[in-house]
């Protein structure tokens, strides 16, 4: 399971839930270029340092990702895209956000899995509050479960908040894009359980979970 709450898990859950055929998350700006040239009809989106990549079609607004119905996307972002790239090799991965938090409950409920591996992306090497929010809350949601001490701290920070906005007003990361009069983002990632579609990756390729 990966969070990247702002923005690039959001992104990829509302694109999901309005018909995108597939995501590929890639490393490197460079391997999105050659992907593309692969893939001549897929929208190539992401961010570095916040920003829109140039050449590329989308950034890592979760609202633009409402239009692309039927494509396919590739995306590179800071963390999220490494980190969902760097777990290719678990047996599952879900894609995580607090908009499918119910659905991520449901389908973790039903899969019963052995283990369950929470990665927070954060933000470059750095710890990110509102990954380490969204985590705690999904642990908090799964009562019973077999805790690591990090995710019993992540869980009692999650409970410092009375709201999920709070805690994303909270993070640094939350603060830099509300200063940059994207707070309508922040609004839209803190908001909980609205979506119920899960992401998975096989192969490279994020799809509805079947």
């Amino acid at each position: 399971m990966v969070f990247d709450v702002l923005r690039a898990t959001s992104s990829m859950i509302t694109a999901l839930s309005c018909g995108a055929r597939g995501i590929f998350p890639v490393r490197t700006v460079k391997e999105a270029q050659t992907l593309k040239q692969e893939m001549a009809d897929a929208i190539m989106g992401g961010e570095r340092h916040g920003d829109l990549i140039g050449g590329f079609d989308v950034g890592n607004n979760p609202l633009d990702y409402r239009r692309f119905e039927g494509k396919r996307i590739i995306t590179t972002t800071t963390n999220g895209t490494i980190g969902l790239r760097n777990c290719e090799h678990a047996p599952r991965v879900l894609v995580g956000a607090l908009l499918n938090m119910e659905s991520l409950r449901e389908t973790i409920v039903r899969l019963q899995p052995k283990n369950l591996l929470i990665v927070c992306a954060g933000t470059f090497e750095t710890f990110a509050l509102e990954d380490a929010y969204a985590a705690g809350l999904l642990v908090s949601m799964l009562p019973g479960a077999q805790c690591t001490d990090a995710a019993v701290t992540v869980a009692a920070l999650s409970r410092q908040f009375s709201t999920p906005l709070e805690a994303l007003l909270a993070a640094r990361n939350g603060r830099a894009l509300a200063d940059r009069g994207w707070k309508d983002q922040v609004e839209y990632c803190a908001s909980l359980s609205t979506l119920s579609a899960v992401g998975a990756m096989t192969n490279g390729v994020v799809r509805l979970l079947s």
